[in-house]
């Protein structure tokens, strides 16, 4: 018989996640993001999920945009990364797919296709990954219409550093940057919303917004968790409880004896571990929940368990059912533990872990 650590996926709530990216967008239309496999949620039943709502995927590469057509899904789905050779542009038009294009030698591969995509411009606003500088836009534009793909040149995308720290004025700057270098061309589309810019005040999210993490119930803000924001958790990890003892005071527990209990206390094994994808960093004092109270963490994450002290849950007892993330825990608290994000956390989850949806 296998074990009960599982990630248990509420396709619900991803809907009522959806719901609000579409309503904090505003006039903006709203691409839902899958890549990574749907955020370790499983590309193909996310996307299924949003089908009835999402007009538009987006993605990293073109496997991820080739899962959602073997779905049986015909919505276009936008490349965020572009493509890697030539001949995936052919892919891209025979798919409806919208490569994001960000290079000189992209380009070229453009102009040498006879059947071109539909594709974006990646416009380098500051954040110094991909994509062209705002002064280099006329040039490329010109490139564009001199080899007659200019009608098929969507708009222009841009990716911001620091929408996550309200703070800070970089996501003015890049803005104002992205507004200048494509002002001469008003007729084309324009995307820069990440899932952070859906929750700063008064941030332009033009024709296109591009919610992630928010999708999933993690926090794009910092200071800030999913549930304070009003997403909703979409993925619930948890493992069984294998057994309980009491720890006496002076002993330790697990490797390097990370932790020494100072009174007598009951503890836990839990059997999850980094093999599962559970953080190894995550140290003594990340919360986790059994029958909905919150527990702690204690010593050393190992491969295959990790220990927990059940002074708040006396009564827990082998077979139980801990919950590492989900709605008692916040998985953005056990990635600040973990000092990580929950990006990290969510698309990290083993393949040994299987998803359950409802």
């Amino acid at each position: 018989m296998p074990r009960s650590t599982i990630a248990r996926i509420d396709l619900q709530a991803l809907r009522d996640n959806y719901a609000l990216a579409r309503k904090l967008a505003g006039s903006a239309r709203t691409m839902a993001v899958v890549k990574a496999d749907g955020y370790g949620h499983g590309i193909r039943p996310v996307a299924l999920a949003l089908a009835e709502m999402a007009p538009k995927y987006a993605v990293a590469c073109l496997e991820e945009a080739l899962a959602i057509r073997d779905a049986g899904l015909r919505q276009p789905v936008v490349l965020l990364q572009g493509i890697h050779e030539e001949k995936d542009l052919a892919d891209c038009h025979s798919q409806d797919f919208e490569p994001v294009l960000h290079s000189e030698a992209q380009l070229q591969w453009l102009a040498q296709c006879r059947e071109r995509p539909l594709f974006w411009l990646k416009v380098n606003s500051g954040m110094n990954r991909l994509g062209f500088r705002p002064a280099e836009l006329p040039g490329v534009m010109a490139a564009i219409d001199a080899m007659g793909a200019g009608p098929r040149m969507l708009g222009f995308v841009t990716h911001f550093a620091c929408a996550d720290d309200r703070s800070s004025s970089r996501t003015d700057e890049q803005t104002a940057c992205f507004v200048e270098g494509t002002a001469a061309w008003p007729d084309r589309m324009r995307s820069v919303g990440n899932s952070a810019a859906h929750f700063l005040p008064g941030q332009p999210l033009f024709d296109w917004s591009r919610p992630g993490i928010m999708l999933y119930g993690g926090s794009p803000t910092l200071g800030k968790t999913g549930p304070e924001l009003g997403l909703r958790p979409v993925m619930t990890l948890e493992a069984p409880l294998m057994s309980t003892r009491v720890v006496r005071a002076g002993e330790a527990v697990g490797y390097g004896s990370a932790w020494v209990a100072e009174q007598d206390t009951l503890m836990g094994m839990v059997a999850i571990g980094y093999g599962d994808g559970y953080p190894r960093h995550a140290g003594t004092g990340t919360p986790a929940a059994v029958g909905g109270r919150r527990i702690r963490l204690i010593g050393r994450v190992s491969m295959d368990m990790l220990a927990v002290d059940l002074t708040n849950a006396p009564e827990a007892r082998a077979g139980d059912r801990v919950e590492l993330w989900g709605g008692t825990v916040s998985v953005d608290e056990v990635a600040t533990c973990a000092g990580t994000i929950s990006y990290e956390l969510m698309t990290g989850i083993t393949a040994r872990v299987p998803r359950e949806y409802r």
